[in-house]
This record gives structure tokens, C-alpha cells and sequence, in this order.
């Protein structure tokens, strides 16, 4: 399952482009460098917790019909959502920085796409796991977050940011990530 096909297919990527007065191409680029960090954290809340509990509890499926909705998206849901699976503003902010050194792009833009992209992500995952539960949606974030951090073709278009980002190797960068904040922090 490629990540790239399933925003295309949502109508995530235009519509976030759209709201955000951006190109779909730029749009696509900020998604490529956040993407693996929400992933991560999706993945490592799913080992912590029941992930279809968590997103239930968050808004489920109306998260992605929220950003897909002709109005303007609002973004605390997807402010809740980045809590939950980041812990902090800081890990937040440290994720936006460093896909901002790392495509370019304004960092106010990729902290404006955050939450946008984990209510899309968060949303996804509902309505394709709704009567799964929290297996199902389980192995549906494993094969995300391979699709995405993999290498190879099958990498999504996000190339080696994955694992750039994933400096110990385990297959999660959002460790890395806290790591990362936790030195910003002090």
C-alpha cells in the first residue's frame, strides 16, 4: 500500500493545498518530509495502546472529512491527534524544523500541514479499520509505515528521509525524533 496513492485517492493532498493557498506539488513535498514522523507515532501508540480506540476517541473517520470538506479544516482535532501521538508541541516543532532543513520550505507551512496530515492520516486509518478494531488497524499502520520508511521504490516517494530520520535503525524515527526534541529542550 503506497501512502502517496492513498492521499492522492482521499483528495488530502489538493485539499490541503487548496486551503493552504499552496501548490499541490509543494503540498505533496511537505507531505513526503511529515509523513514518517506521524506514522511513527501512530506506530508507536499502537504498541502503548489500542489504536482504534485512540482514534475513535479523536473523531475517527470524520477527521479525514473534515480536511476534505469545502470549509476551512479545523485544526484542533489535529492538534489533539499530534498530542497523542507526539506527547508535546516540542516533538511537533522539532518534526516541522527538520523536514523544513530538509526540503526548503517554510517551517510556519509544515507546522500549518501537521495537523492537517494527522487528521487525514487519522481519519484513513478509521474508515479503513472501522469494524477491525485495533488489529486491523494495526497491521494496516505496519504496512503504512513500511510503504513510507521502506527503502526502494516502494518508499513512497519519501526517499531516505525515513530513514535518515530513523537513526538507530529500529524502523521508528519518532524515538529519534523525541531524542532529537528532548536535546532542543534543555
Amino acid at each position: 500500500m503506497d501512502l502517496n496513492d492513498i492521499l492522492q485517492q482521499a483528495g488530502g493532498i489538493d485539499s490541503m493545498a487548496k486551503e493552504l493557498g499552496i501548490s499541490p506539488a509543494v503540498a505533496q513535498q511537505g507531505a513526503d518530509a511529515l509523513l514518517p514522523a506521524i506514522l511513527g507515532g501512530f506506530q508507536k501508540q499502537a504498541g502503548h495502546e489500542g489504536i482504534g480506540g485512540l482514534l475513535a476517541g479523536l473523531g475517527g473517520g470524520g477527521l479525514l472529512d473534515a480536511v476534505l470538506s469545502p470549509q476551512p479544516t479545523p485544526v484542533e482535532p489535529g492538534n489533539e491527534v499530534l498530542g497523542q501521538i507526539f506527547g508535546s508541541k516540542d516533538v511537533s516543532r522539532t518534526v516541522a524544523g527538520h523536514a523544513a532543513a530538509q526540503t526548503g520550505l517554510d517551517a510556519g507551512l509544515l507546522k500549518k500541514m501537521l495537523p492537517m496530515l494527522a487528521m487525514i492520516v487519522a481519519g484513513y486509518m478509521s474508515k479503513q479499520g472501522g469494524q477491525g478494531g485495533g488489529g486491523g488497524l494495526g497491521g494496516m499502520l505496519g504496512g503504512l509505515f513500511g510503504g513510507a520508511s521502506g527503502g526502494g521504490a516502494s518508499g513512497g516517494g519519501l526517499g531516505g528521509l525515513g530513514a535518515l530520520l530513523d537513526r538507530n535503525g529500529d524502523g521508528n524515527p519518532l524515538d529519534d525524533i523525541l531524542g532529537m526534541a528532548g536535546k532542543f529542550g534543555r
